[in-house]
C-alpha cells in the first residue's frame, strides 16, 4: 500500500443497538488502512459519497431516508444508497446488509440489491461469527476488485 494511501469504506447502520458490529468493524479495519466513514440514514450517505472517494460500500437496507424518519419513506434510505452507488462513474464494490423480514420482503430487498450490481448480499452479524463473515466478504472484495491491494490514493 503507499504510504499515506487508505481505502475508504462506507459503512451505513440502520440499527440503535451500542456495540453493534458497525462499531466494532471500525477499529478492527483501522490498523489495516481501512477508514470507515460512518453513515446513519440514506441522506448522510449521500453526503458522504460526495465528499469521498469510496473504494467499498456496506449498505444497511434498513436505513432511513433521513434523519427525521417519515413512516412512509423509513426504510427508504438503503435502496436509494445502492442506486447513488451503482451511478458513480467507478461504482464500488457494495455489500448490502439485509434485515431479517419475511421471505416475501427478502425476495424484494435481494432483487434491489442485485439490480444495483451488489457484490454481495449477507444478514445483519448479531455475533462474532457474523462480524467474521462480515470480514471475509471485504476481504474477497478486496482480492476480486483491487487484486489483493488496496485502491491507489487519489489526490
Amino acid at each position: 500500500m503507499p504510504l499515506g494511501a487508505r481505502l475508504n469504506l462506507l459503512l451505513s447502520y440502520a440499527g440503535w443497538q451500542t456495540d453493534s458490529w458497525a462499531d466494532r468493524l471500525p477499529c478492527l479495519l483501522e490498523p489495516l488502512g481501512v477508514h470507515a466513514i460512518r453513515a446513519a440514514s440514506g441522506r448522510q450517505a449521500s453526503q458522504v459519497i460526495q465528499a469521498n472517494p469510496i473504494h467499498i460500500a456496506v449498505v444497511d437496507l434498513g436505513l432511513p431516508l433521513d434523519d427525521i424518519e417519515s413512516s412512509e419513506i423509513a426504510d427508504e434510505g438503503g435502496v436509494r444508497t445502492l442506486e447513488l452507488l451503482s451511478r458513480l462513474t467507478q461504482p464500488p464494490p457494495t455489500v448490502v446488509v439485509k434485515r431479517s423480514r419475511s421471505h416475501r420482503d427478502d425476495a424484494r430487498e435481494m432483487a434491489a440489491a442485485l439490480r444495483c450490481g451488489a457484490f454481495a448480499v449477507i444478514d445483519r452479524p448479531r455475533d462474532a461469527f457474523g462480524i467474521e463473515r462480515m470480514l471475509e466478504v471485504l476481504r474477497r472484495a478486496l482480492v476480486k476488485f483491487y487484486q489483493g491491494r488496496w485502491p491507489r490514493a487519489t489526490p
